[in-house]
């Protein structure tokens, strides 16, 4: 994978120094079956509220189900597609909006979703591999195509794979793979004990 630096303020672990958000996925490489279980297993130990556990995660290998990939393909938003065709599993995050020990309303169900997410994409670093997540898919059409039971909301798509070597990156995606990583200074969005007050 292409390691690419970050403008850190503080030392922080290589697996969220080399997690990336590609779009340049290697169509010649697969995951493993063995490697999408050890994603899922990082996901299942994210922390929840109340043990709860309210995430599934349809997870589609083109390999294994290409029937489910080509569902999954389907439910993406036309931006996404030109890139996503590469990528060797795609999947659908999805809360429950109950809790299951009470049935009362989760409000912390997409957070908590969203950390088990994190996970998948920590675990895949460390494989090797980059994710790209994605807002931009149909929750209505994911929901009939799966069946997704009324409960839970489909929340989010993720791109999961092998990047392209570097040699073989083709625009228009190859200046967006080179580009820096950039995030806004941590004082505009980390506060030391009141709102404002940069970290």
């Amino acid at each position: 994978m292409i390691r690419k630096s970050i403008d850190a303020s503080a030392p922080i672990h290589q697996l969220l120094e080399h997690r990336y958000s590609g779009v340049s996925f290697d169509p010649a490489r697969n995951v493993h079956k063995n490697d999408l279980r050890a994603l899922a297993e990082a996901g299942r130990w994210a922390p929840s509220c109340f043990g709860d556990e309210p995430w599934c995660f349809i997870m589609c290998s083109k390999q294994d189900n290409p029937a489910a990939w080509e569902l999954a393909f389907s439910c993406l938003m036309d931006g996404n597609k030109p890139w996503c065709q590469h990528a060797p599993v795609l999947v659908i995050s999805c809360t429950d909006t109950l809790y299951k020990h009470n049935g009362n309303p989760n409000h912390f169900g997409s957070f908590d979703t969203g950390a088990a997410s994190m996970s998948i994409c920590l675990q895949a670093t460390a494989l090797g591999m980059m994710t790209h997540q994605m807002g931009g898919f149909s929750a209505d059409k994911a929901r009939e195509l799966f069946v997704i039971p009324e409960r839970f909301k489909p929340l989010a798509m993720m791109a999961i794979g092998y990047q392209l070597a570097e040699a073989s990156l083709i625009e228009p995606f190859k200046t967006r793979e080179l580009a820096p990583r950039k995030r806004k200074p941590l004082g505009e969005h980390f506060f030391d004990g009141a709102w404002g007050e940069g970290l």
